[in-house]
């Protein structure tokens, strides 16, 4: 196979920029999670936790019970993951505990609390005290079991609850039942599915349904009817490129360009094209930068002709990304070898007039 050098390939920047913090996603069902204090930010913690499904151990004396507090663990069933201990938190609590929380009072509190859940093995959160805290509780979209976790780090608590509503529109309610009959068949689906194309071609019809309509019964059959048709698909492994011509700028980036990037295998771009583009990618997929203008160090036309036509051949999903209008050269060369290729538009027609306008001459 005829590949690019590897001095270019050595270019593609980082697949993520840098984190102020890592999200993750911690399964507490059943779990014993510990919260000590009688304020509404501790109720607050404390129905967060069993709403994810945890134990939850309360430690405040009964008098110290904000009035949220004590409806809420008055309108709790007995026995059914919350219970109520009517005295101050020792060092005894943390013992199996997964995780454990703090209203302090004090800062020499927060630093004991700290220092036991510490010895214990235990993540720690003291709430409004980030020098204590293991872990931050962010802003959550609520669609479970899809959750959406948003965190600036502490630095705009503000600007997080404003993210939080701009995404609250945009994911229709409807989403959790979709989420839960795919968490209910994925098995299935799988055992029907080949791994690689198949399934992310089942997955992307999937997503369609999703954000169109209400989850019903018709859609469940619909689905497996379409799974079905997929897995005796004889030309599903075949690959195909999409030549995308975008501007520097990831905003003006089209809604069908960002997704040809996210379902994309292999990413071949310029030196002109963006790293916030480029993060639109999948993480897993390959990234080759195939020309340089810069250092006026460019491919020939017909190497990247070939190297894109045993890309397809192989079954790969290839964006190819264009600083500037998309050209129907390598489109055509792919057609000619029997290739899958289309363009596509990756910014609106006035932005790209704009940008174009302001392009470095090459």
């Amino acid at each position: 196979m005829r590949t690019l050098p590897r001095q270019l390939s050595k270019c593609a920047p980082a697949r993520i920029g840098k984190l102020s913090v890592l999200p993750i996603f911690v399964d507490l069902r059943g779990k014993r999670a510990v919260v000590a204090g009688g304020s509404e930010a501790a109720h607050w913690k404390a129905e967060l936790l069993a709403a994810a499904g945890a134990e939850v151990h309360v430690y405040v004396r009964t008098q110290e019970l904000c009035d949220q507090l004590r409806l809420f663990l008055e309108r709790e069933t007995p026995g059914a993951g919350l219970v109520h201990h009517d005295r101050d938190w020792g060092e005894d609590v943390f013992e199996g505990a997964a995780i454990a929380v703090a209203d302090a009072s004090s800062e020499e509190e927060a630093r004991r609390f700290h220092q036991c859940a510490v010895v214990a093995g235990v993540p720690v959160n003291i709430i409004d005290r980030p020098e204590f805290c293991q872990f931050q509780f962010g802003s959550i979209v609520n669609r479970s079991p899809v959750v959406v976790g948003i965190s600036t780090s502490g630095a705009a608590p503000i600007l997080a609850q404003a993210i939080r509503r701009r995404i609250e529109t945009l994911l229709p309610a409807s989403l959790a039942a979709w989420a839960a009959w795919s968490q209910a068949m994925r098995a299935a689906l799988h055992d029907r599915l080949r791994a690689g194309a198949p399934r992310r071609a089942f997955w992307e019809h999937f997503v369609d349904r999703a954000f169109s309509r209400q989850f019903s019964d018709r859609d469940a059959r619909d689905l497996l009817l379409e799974a079905d048709r997929i897995a005796s698909h004889v030309d599903q492994s075949k690959g195909r490129v999409i030549v995308i011509g975008v501007s520097g700028d990831a905003d003006l980036l089209t809604l069908k360009a960002a997704r040809a990037l996210h379902a994309a295998d292999v990413v071949l771009y310029d030196d002109f094209v963006s790293d916030q583009i480029l993060e639109l990618a999948r993480r897993e997929a390959t990234r080759i930068m195939v020309e340089t203008h810069r250092s006026h160090e460019i491919r020939r036309q017909e190497d990247l002709d070939q190297l894109m036509v045993e890309l397809v051949t192989a079954g790969k999903r290839v964006v190819r990304l264009v600083s500037g209008a998309s050209t129907y050269a390598e489109v055509a060369q792919i057609e000619r070898d029997g290739g899958a290729a289309r363009i596509m538009a990756g910014v609106p027609a006035m932005a790209f007039d704009e940008f174009a306008r302001g392009a470095p001459s090459l």
